[in-house]
């Protein structure tokens, strides 16, 4: 076959598989809508705003008046009343973050205070209500301070979530554009018939990376553009920093689901081992709360993941300016998984 032909067989592969991946309406809400509507919302839970007042419970009994009276002198502070019962109920289901009560009978039993400290909100409801409780008490700091908050652009969680989501957009059109793709054509016979034709493999599958590479600007065009126009979030790096991060994590993750679909042959088998490769970075690799959340020896695994590896070099680059080359051991991690990964698809895919 000469190059010319060949070279207008693969264009014709490369439309018929934008054509199959962009006729039914439910991919394009998936790769292009459901990002956006997602970081709108998410935008609106976390915009700029005054702090949430924390909720606290005063329990029935003695000096139960004079602790609700000091608290509601606390501006960050809404208390009310509660019997034993109602409280423990309130604050099992989240509905207050703080129980107040004194600890014994007498005048100079301390304050008991019931929380959960695993609760982020409960801390800071203890710090709020025993700093109210002291003032009340007549105590005075020897050193003034004062709060500055921070609205600026690229400090807000916003900032932090849009390239998180750009990630997990990568990931989930890499793994579903191409592994539950193929295994839907393997399902309805068109990889045997389009393996009986004069098309080379090689060709097929290079017009399916290509497809994903192509729809990779589109996706993370408009879901960048949208953050950077409706919610100001900075785009502190150059653009051709941004499309490459953006397309070596599409190849990568193109690569995950080609080894991922190689020789499944339901689609039941396909969408199990998807999510269970995809939801450990779901929850793990920094979509929307830091790895560095996670214990010490996690984060030294997290970070090996290549949706980890994707995200912090997204915010890097969006966020900080950082160019490629700073960026070069976690390119270097995601160019390894899909190399690896392309590699194991290919060697053990199965035709039919």
């Amino acid at each position: 076959m000469s190059e010319s032909p060949r070279l207008r067989a693969f264009l014709a592969l490369c439309a018929a598989r934008a054509r199959e991946s962009y006729r039914e309406p439910e991919v394009i809400f998936w790769a292009f809508v459901f990002p956006v509507l997602l970081s709108a919302a998410l935008a609106v839970a976390f915009r700029n705003r005054a702090p949430e007042p924390s909720r606290a419970l005063v329990l029935e009994g003695r000096e139960a008046a004079r602790l609700l009276d000091s608290l509601k002198e606390a501006p960050l502070v809404r208390a009310e009343v509660a019997g034993e019962e109602a409280a423990a109920r309130a604050l099992r289901m989240g509905r207050a973050d703080i129980v107040v009560s004194i600890a014994g009978p007498g005048p100079e039993d301390p304050v008991e205070y019931r929380l959960d400290p695993s609760r982020p909100e409960a801390s800071i409801a203890r710090a709020r209500v025993d700093d109210a409780l002291q003032r009340a008490a007549g105590r005075r700091d020897p050193l003034s301070s004062r709060e500055t908050a921070l609205t600026e652009p690229g400090g807000r969680y916003v900032d932090f979530l849009v390239p998180g989501l750009i990630g997990m957009n990568l990931m989930s059109a890499g793994m579903w554009g191409v592994g539950y793709a193929l295994v839907d054509m393997r399902i309805k016979k068109l990889l045997k018939r389009l393996l009986a034709t004069p098309m080379r493999p090689a060709d097929f599958m290079l017009a399916m990376m290509t497809n994903r590479v192509l729809s990779t600007f589109v996706e993370v065009g408009a879901l960048l553009g949208f953050a950077h126009l409706a919610l100001s979030v900075p785009v502190r790096g150059s653009l051709f920093a941004v499309g490459g991060v953006a397309l070596l994590g599409a190849l990568s993750f193109a690569g995950i689901g080609l080894a991922v679909a190689c020789r499944a042959q339901k689609i039941e088998t396909v969408t199990g081992l998807m999510n269970l490769v995809m939801m450990p970075m779901f929850v793990g690799s920094g979509v929307f709360f830091s790895v560095e959340r996670f214990p010490a020896l996690a984060q030294t695994a997290l970070r090996l993941l290549p949706l980890t590896a994707l995200n912090d070099a997204l915010r890097a680059v969006t966020l900080e300016g950082a160019g490629l080359a700073a960026q070069g051991p976690r390119l270097l991690l995601l160019a390894a998984w899909g190399v690896v990964s392309f590699a194991f698809g290919l060697r053990f895919f199965r035709w039919s």
